[in-house]
């Protein structure tokens, strides 16, 4: 089974909002997003990165507007979803499966860009976003308009899956395949139902940790940045636990990647940079 990350755009963020007793200077976030080639469901998407949804079009929203305005993410263009799928001889339409970790822009924007793909997500996290406002939402930086008119039709839920039992230090969690190749792990504290996605059979077992921090110091230094960067979690009481847990899956030889973090990892498209 391979395994890819591409980086969708880059965000600039002074490194002190995002790592306690960072300096003021800016930090390039990347916003990865995956591509996975599994042996029996082909070609998935691991979210879908920022896309031109976000950042163009006089359809969006004002809010939507102005959180691109704020954030100004600078697109990738080489390594937006087509441009990948490409380099892999693979079209839109041989995506059948994409997952979604958590509701946030930077991860879902391009969904409407796989119609007949099914969408794993935490079904529970969507009842719940179904039922609130859309101010309701945008207090946590979900934008409904992201979601296509279909979502919930092709919602695969992970209430649904087997739950695979934690062992040797790797965490459990739902199995998406039914095999246990890759088991979403619930990952509290950034987002309203985030999880990442482990990767037991690896050589080296690999835990996406999406957005459970968002610079790989901020977890291994356990340098988690206070206010104002706190604010904008969904519950920023359980991010210090979502870090232990994560740092215990480290000491027992496993391997986490984050979704903004700038460092190039072995799993990230070759020869691309922030």
């Amino acid at each position: 089974m391979k395994i890819v990350f591409a980086n969708s755009a880059s965000v600039g963020a002074a490194e002190r909002l995002i790592l306690r007793g960072g300096s003021w200077a800016k930090v390039r976030l990347r916003v990865r997003y995956g591509l996975i080639m599994h042996p029996q469901a082909g070609p998935v998407l691991i979210d879908t990165g920022y896309t031109p949804h976000v950042t163009q079009g006089s359809e969006r929203s004002t809010a939507l507007r102005l959180y691109s305005a704020i954030l100004r993410p600078q697109l990738n263009e080489a390594e937006q979803p087509l441009a990948v799928l490409a380099r892999f001889g693979l079209s839109l339409q041989d995506v059948r499966t994409v997952i979604v970790t958590h509701f946030h822009a930077d991860h879902m924007s391009g969904l409407s860009l796989f119609p007949n793909a099914r969408l794993i997500a935490n079904d529970t996290a969507w009842a719940r976003a179904k039922a609130k406002t859309s101010r309701q939402n945008l207090r946590h930086g979900v934008f409904k308009e992201l979601f296509p008119p279909d979502f919930e039709s092709r919602l695969d839920g992970l209430s649904s899956k087997r739950r695979i039992e934690p062992r040797g230090g790797v965490p459990g969690g739902a199995d998406l395949f039914g095999d246990g190749s890759v088991i979403a792990v619930d990952l509290p504290g950034h987002a309203d139902g985030q999880f990442g996605l482990s990767f037991p059979n690896l050589e080296r077992p690999l835990l996406y940790a999406v957005d459970a921090q968002w610079l790989f110091a901020a977890l291994v230094e356990n340098r988690t940045p206070g206010l104002p960067a706190t604010l904008l979690a969904e519950d920023a009481a359980a991010i210090e636990p979502t870090s232990v847990m994560l740092r215990r899956f480290l000491a027992t030889g496993g391997e986490v990647v984050l979704c903004h973090d700038p460092a190039v990892t072995a799993y990230d498209l070759a020869g691309e940079s922030a």
